[in-house]
């Protein structure tokens, strides 16, 4: 496997934070994005590296990997277990020894890793090791509106095309994972997956907590005080409300049934909280004043 530096890619040295890795992955995402580099070959590969470096570098544990056993850091568990068996022995004696041990004795994966070994044979069983593809990690930015209804979308990860569903009601920071969509498997080992962050940002007037929708409507002082009727938007429509005579500031109603869709449960949704704000009358006429003066002395 040819070593990629992947702190090169990103246009960072090793000591990079984890803020650093973000911002560098974000801004070169954007500007080597496919959508945005229609047909260019050299974009679409870049893109794919960038991809790759963020993948390893955003990761803690792989990033330790990574520093410690460079293009083999996909394998630094079954190497560390191999080490620790045979007593952290690795130095090979170009003979019929290992570290001190015989080559008989070692797993198929240390002596793919090292190319030891004493007879073809064993070589031959090594190299007919299986292991599983390198599994991929992507971003994928959306409205809250996009998400309100369940849709399709055809996405771009390291040059390949894939059809995905995006069920109504996914959240900010969720997860989903994609089998076999990751990078290919190894000696005929399985692929790896895809996992795809959601990134929602919140186009609207309205406060999301899970599958609630929560907002604050302006109310002037003369439709709380002596009642009437109102109209306010929600992601499904307009809806009507008839406000009480005597309405408090703060005071909250619930609508039933039109706050967000439930993920994965069809015609599910949560609750909308309207929160009424009374808005106090600015620049009054003298005669306002007047009545106002009146209503007072009347209290």
């Amino acid at each position: 496997m040819k070593y990629i530096d992947y702190y090169k890619v990103l246009g960072l040295s090793k000591n990079a934070s984890d803020d650093d890795i973000k911002k560098a992955y974000r801004k070169l995402a954007r500007k080597y994005h496919p959508d945005l580099n229609p047909g260019n070959k050299e974009a679409e590969k870049k893109f794919k590296e960038i991809n790759e470096a963020n993948e390893v570098l955003s990761d803690p544990e792989k990033r330790k990997k990574y520093d410690k056993y460079g293009k083999d850091w996909q394998y630094a568990d079954e190497f560390e277990k191999a080490e620790r068996q045979y007593g952290n022995q690795s130095t090979y004696s170009g003979s019929s020894s290992f570290g001190g041990f015989s080559g008989e004795g070692f797993s198929d994966f240390f002596e793919a890793m090292f190319g030891g070994g004493t007879a073809s044979g064993y070589r031959g069983r090594a190299s007919s090791v299986k292991f599983k593809g390198q599994d991929f990690n992507a971003e994928l930015h959306l409205n809250l509106t996009d998400v309100y209804k369940t849709q399709k979308q055809v996405l771009t990860v390291n040059g390949k095309k894939i059809r995905l569903t995006i069920p109504a009601g996914v959240e900010n920071g969720q997860v989903i994972k994609i089998k076999g969509k990751g990078g290919k498997g190894i000696n005929g080992g399985p692929d790896g997956d895809l996992y795809i962050k959601f990134v929602i940002n919140n186009n609207t007037n309205f406060k999301r907590d899970k599958n609630d929708l929560y907002l604050s409507v302006d109310l002037d002082l003369y439709k709380a005080i002596l009642g009437g009727e109102i109209i306010i938007n929600t992601l499904a429509g307009k809806v009507k409300l008839k406000v009480k005579p005597e309405t408090q500031n703060e005071t909250k109603i619930k609508l039933k049934g039109k706050g967000f869709p439930v993920y994965k449960k069809e015609n599910q949704y949560g609750d909308l909280i309207i929160t009424y704000k009374i808005k106090i009358p600015r620049n009054l006429t003298k005669k306002e004043k007047e009545l106002f003066t009146e209503l007072s002395k009347l209290r």
